[in-house]
């Protein structure tokens, strides 16, 4: 049977890939194709409107998330990923007939209830299928899917410059359409079995063990400390093309692919280098993750700032290469360290609150970062943002020393630091 064949926790993986390049690249096309758009939808103009149409879609996904995790840990996370992905796909396909601001608003808001379903359900499915000396690598591999939509979202500009942006719409959505029949016939299940047996043949309630959860101090380090972070992640997402396209004086059509491709190429490098570190380092140290994931978003800090300062090629492709590797080995760690601390049970109820927290930060975030573009103030909140992160890459340090590599499935045999 396919579902037990050696190979199939990795093909889980490329076909997750594919999914989560869907994920960033449907949401991520509408922030390059802003000057496309704008000449049928007027209210696009006023960048303070687009950072409320971005920041919708934020603020709904984050309310979604934890409910997604509930969700995820106690349904079938196929079907969720399969039912997610048609749906977000099709409202991809149906922007492309919007014909005012209102509308593009209410799809953004509906895409965020189906998007928000995806991350959960497939993080917390990755890790069933790996553990121990493959977790990071393949978190890590999964999230250059995301990645990689963002830098293709990039080109949103160009294709609509080539044909129209109804028709790249169009088109995106209909391939996610087509790849959710894919899933149904190759995607399969799995969980623990401490997960599939009830403890003394009672059911397993949809909110069970979210209070033990919430009374866990580790995890709401974990919460802060993914959260923070956030703020220059959506950041980065949503505005560094209009960043580009400012200091450098060039269209957005250049902007848009120069500033993704190079987040994306550089946080490929980073999610496998500290996919590989971090499993490599947790088989001797159990801080292993903590030490890999706080090096990976201490190089954001002068990222951030060069990001923030610069005016030249050189220093902004130079400093987004050093955001995008650190973020990258960042985001590799986020679910295996949360796995050092919370059983597989809830694993993905504890990634939706901080996917939620997450979010959140984004839609802070990318509001204010569209009132600082038509203040003409948005390289110097860039810059700022460096001094939240330091002060999360010192909350990691001083706060998380886990006692296991895989809560409640291994005991703690490694040496502490």
């Amino acid at each position: 049977m396919m579902k037990n064949a050696r190979y199939y926790p990795w093909l889980v993986v490329a076909l997750l890939w594919l999914v989560a390049l869907l994920n960033y690249l449907d949401r991520q096309m509408l922030s390059t194709m802003r000057p496309a758009i704008q000449i049928d939808i007027h209210e696009l103009e006023s960048a303070t409107n687009f950072g409320r149409l971005m920041a919708v879609f934020l603020w709904i996904y984050g309310l979604m998330s934890p409910l997604s995790g509930l969700a995820a840990d106690r349904f079938n996370r196929k079907w969720l990923i399969t039912g997610s992905l048609f749906v977000w796909s099709a409202v991809t396909l149906l922007m492309g007939y919007a014909g005012d601001f209102w509308q593009l608003y209410a799809l953004r808001a509906v895409m965020g209830v189906s998007e928000a379903l995806y991350i959960p359900a497939a993080l917390s499915m990755i890790a069933d299928y790996h553990t121990g000396k493959t977790r990071s690598l393949a978190v890590g591999i999964h999230m250059t899917g995301l990645y990689m939509g963002q830098a293709l979202g990039g080109f949103g500009a160009t294709i609509a410059a080539v044909a129209s942006w109804q028709a790249t719409f169009h088109w995106f959505g209909l391939i996610g359409i087509a790849y959710a029949i894919v899933l149904m016939a190759f995607l399969r299940e799995k969980r623990p079995e401490m997960q599939t047996t009830p403890i003394s043949g009672q059911r397993n309630p949809l909110f069970g063990g979210l209070k033990g959860l919430l009374g866990l101090l580790p995890f709401w380090v974990i919460f802060l400390y993914f959260s923070i972070p956030s703020i220059p992640g959506w950041a980065i997402k949503n505005w560094l093309p209009t960043l580009f396209s400012g200091s450098l004086g060039v269209p957005m059509s250049e902007a848009g692919p120069l500033a993704t491709i190079t987040i994306a190429a550089s946080s490929l490098i980073g999610v496998v280098a500290g996919g590989m570190l971090s499993d490599r380092w947790v088989q001797h140290n159990l801080r292993g993750r903590v030490y890999t994931s706080a090096i990976g978003l201490s190089l954001t800090i002068p990222a951030l700032l060069f990001l923030g300062l610069g005016n030249s090629v050189f220093f902004l492709v130079a400093a987004a290469f050093f955001f995008g590797a650190g973020f990258g080995m960042f985001d590799a760690n986020n679910m295996p360290i949360l796995c050092q601390f919370v059983s597989p049970r809830n694993r993905a109820t504890a990634y939706g609150i901080m996917n939620m927290g997450g979010v959140f930060s984004g839609a802070l975030i990318t509001g204010w970062l569209g009132r600082s573009t038509d203040a003409g103030n948005l390289g110097r909140d860039f810059a700022l943002m460096s001094v939240i992160i330091l002060a999360a890459v010192i909350l990691l340090l001083v706060t998380l020393k886990p006692k296991s590599r895989d809560f409640q499935d291994e005991p703690a045999n490694a040496s502490n630091p």
